[in-house]
Formats: structure tokens, C-alpha cells, sequence
């Protein structure tokens, strides 16, 4: 087969045209991840980065995402993330909004801070940051559907600096979580979840998995928390008051169902102890959980080792004076003095109105009881 010069000639142009393309072709993709990178790092902030970006037509993938503490932050980092892939609705590319079916996040870790004031900071780089002028949030007026958002073998640390100082450190890890239905920025109907991980205690590890929906425009919300085996050691800080009795060993197992409606919640629950050993009282007697010593050891003894407990948690979260730690401790143990057949009501007005003080006075009344 043979060609003539003006043939040969429109070839090697359609080659240099194609070589070309192949050229541009290469450059634009490059830009391209370069661009998505910097818009990454932009959306997190000056404190991220990100190691490799690549993409094709089914999906963006990420390795090595870490967004850096601030200053005063309990941990090195907010977030760190090995690998994430984010598969795109390219369809919804002509709509008004944008979809994402779905993102996995492999081994990520996550910090999470309850501040003093009891509110909950989490990414403080991206969501504390201020506005910029003429800015409409962090992703202006685009609104973003995202189908699911999957977490496998995580790791997630929470510091609660209301408890005390520094802040107490609660670890979860083999933590495999689903977020689905997540509208952003509006945040607005219901956003179902499920997380499952592992608790560290100090003498052994529990299981916890907490499942549910928030409605989190509107601050609504129905979970169920379920902790099995977890060591009693790790969570005495949110049970016992530090003037009292400390927990030498022990598990703890717990089924909780809030719903917040209204910024108003309630919580009704059923906690069970088991295998509990007190540490030895340094005077004539004291108390755990706002019970006489001697009343809890005596009740173990009788119970196969193990006391349930059941209470009811409520009130309206816009009240300064409602919190939530104070009506865990004062709560629980107003239902297992009346667990153990020892009534506080007549002492300190009935659980609804059960305070401090009031529990500070039966204690010092009942204790004279069980005195030995």
C-alpha cells in the first residue's frame, strides 16, 4: 500500500495534532490534581496536607490527608487518614446539586475536644474558622448530597475538659462507623449513623456501639448507646465525685435510648455493675456514687456480684444551669440508693429535684446508718 506526498503529509499532521493532545492531555490531568490539592488543603486549612492525589473517571483517591492541632489542643492532630476514595454522581454534575455516592475513609483517626463550657469541637481548623467577606459557608452557595460516608478501622480519641484537667482521654479503637443521607451545609433532615468500636480501659477493653439518627439543623436527635464489658475504672471520673470512694476493678454495661426533641432530652437507661471492688475508705465511712460504702458492699454480696440500675435522664439543654454530667451522677445514684432499698426522697425532695447538697446530706445520714 502506497501513499502519495499530500497523504503523508495530512499523517504527519494528524500524529503531531495526536502527540500533541497526548501532551495537553498529561499537563491538564496533572493541573487538575494540583488544583483539587490545593482546594483540599484550602478547605481544611493552612495546618493540612495531603501526600498523593490521583483520579479517573470512577473516583478521587487521597493518601496521606493530616490536618495539624492548634495550639492548646490535646492531641499532635485533628484528623489523619491513610487512604480516602470518593466516587462522584458525575449525572448530578447538571443539576443544582452536587452528589457524592459514596466516601471510605481507611484508618483514619479523629480528635474530638469537649471544652470546658461543654461544647464539642471537632476539625476546629474548618469549622471555628471564621467567614471570609461575602462567603456563604464552607462550600459558599453549592449544596452537596452525600450518599454514605464509610470509616474502617479507625481510631478515635475524645477529650472531655469538663471532667478535669488536662482533659481526660477516652480512646476508641477498631472503630468502623457509617454516616448516610449527609446534606451540606444546610445539615437538614435525618442523617442515620452507626458506629461500633473497641473502649481501652485500663484493666480491659469493652465494646461500644452507638446507633441512631441526628436531625443536626434543628438539633434533634434518637440514639441508642450500648457499652458491654467496658472496665468501671475508665468511666469512674464520670460516675463518682473525687471525694469519694474510688473503683479498684470492675465492668460496666450499658443500654441508653435518648431523643432530644426541641433541645429538650430524655434518655431513660439500664446500667449494670459487675465484679466491683471499691478501694479501701481512708475514714469511718464514704460513699460511692452518692451511697454509703458499706450499703453497695453489702448489696454485691447478696446479687451474684452484680447490681443493675435503672434511671431516666432529662432536661432542657438551653438551660445554663442543666448539666449533663451533675444529672448523670445525681441521677444514677438516686435510682441505685432506691435499687439497694434505701430512698433518698424523703431526704432530698424526690429524684426530679435530687441536688448536691441534698445528696451530700443523705449520704451523711444514711452513712450513720450503715456505719460498721
Amino acid at each position: 500500500m502506497s501513499f502519495n506526498k499530500k497523504t503523508k503529509r495530512w499523517l504527519s499532521i494528524a500524529g503531531i495534532v495526536a502527540a500533541l493532545l497526548v501532551v495537553l492531555g498529561i499537563v491538564g490531568f496533572q493541573a487538575a490534581k494540583n488544583i483539587l490539592r490545593k482546594q483540599i488543603v484550602d478547605a481544611l486549612g493552612p495546618d493540612s496536607e495531603v501526600q498523593t492525589i490521583g483520579f479517573n473517571w470512577s473516583g478521587v483517591e487521597i493518601i496521606g490527608l493530616r490536618v495539624h492541632a492548634p495550639k492548646g489542643w490535646p492531641a499532635t492532630d485533628v484528623l489523619r487518614a491513610e487512604r480516602i476514595v470518593v466516587i462522584p454522581d458525575l449525572r448530578s454534575l447538571l443539576s443544582s446539586q452536587y452528589r457524592v455516592q459514596s466516601i471510605r475513609i481507611e484508618k483514619p483517626y479523629l480528635s474530638v475536644l469537649r471544652a470546658k463550657d461543654g461544647r464539642v469541637r471537632v476539625l476546629p481548623g474548618l469549622i471555628d474558622r471564621p467567614a471570609k467577606k461575602n462567603e456563604e459557608g464552607a462550600f459558599g452557595s453549592l449544596a452537596v448530597f452525600i450518599g454514605g460516608i464509610k470509616l474502617q478501622d479507625g481510631v478515635l480519641e475524645f477529650f472531655d475538659a469538663t471532667i478535669r484537667q488536662p482533659a481526660l482521654r477516652l480512646r476508641l479503637e477498631q472503630m468502623q462507623a457509617q454516616v448516610d443521607e449527609l446534606r451540606l451545609p444546610a445539615l437538614t433532615g435525618h442523617t442515620p449513623f452507626q458506629l461500633d468500636g473497641v473502649l481501652k480501659g485500663v484493666h480491659r477493653d469493652g465494646n461500644v456501639s452507638i446507633a441512631g439518627w441526628a436531625e443536626m439543623a434543628d438539633r434533634n436527635s434518637s440514639v441508642t448507646t450500648k457499652l458491654h464489658g467496658v472496665d468501671l475504672v475508665t468511666l469512674q471520673p464520670y460516675l463518682i465525685k473525687a471525694s469519694e470512694t474510688g473503683v479498684r476493678k470492675g465492668t460496666l454495661d450499658l443500654d441508653l435510648k435518648s431523643n432530644v426533641h426541641r433541645n429538650r432530652l430524655e434518655a431513660p437507661g439500664v446500667m449494670t455493675l459487675s465484679g466491683l471492688e471499691l478501694t479501701s475508705a481512708d475514714r469511718g465511712w464514704s460513699t460511692f456514687m452518692g451511697v454509703p460504702r458499706q450499703a453497695i458492699i453489702g448489696f454485691l454480696k447478696d446479687k451474684n456480684d452484680q447490681i443493675a440500675v435503672r434511671f431516666l435522664l432529662k432536661g432542657d439543654l438551653n438551660d445554663p444551669k442543666f448539666s449533663l454530667n451533675e444529672d448523670i451522677a445525681t441521677r444514677i445514684a438516686s435510682s441505685m440508693a432506691e435499687g439497694l432499698g434505701v430512698s433518698l426522697k424523703g431526704v432530698a425532695g424526690g429524684v426530679e429535684s435530687v441536688g448536691q447538697k441534698g445528696l451530700e446530706a443523705a449520704g451523711s445520714a444514711l452513712g450513720r446508718l450503715f456505719r460498721k
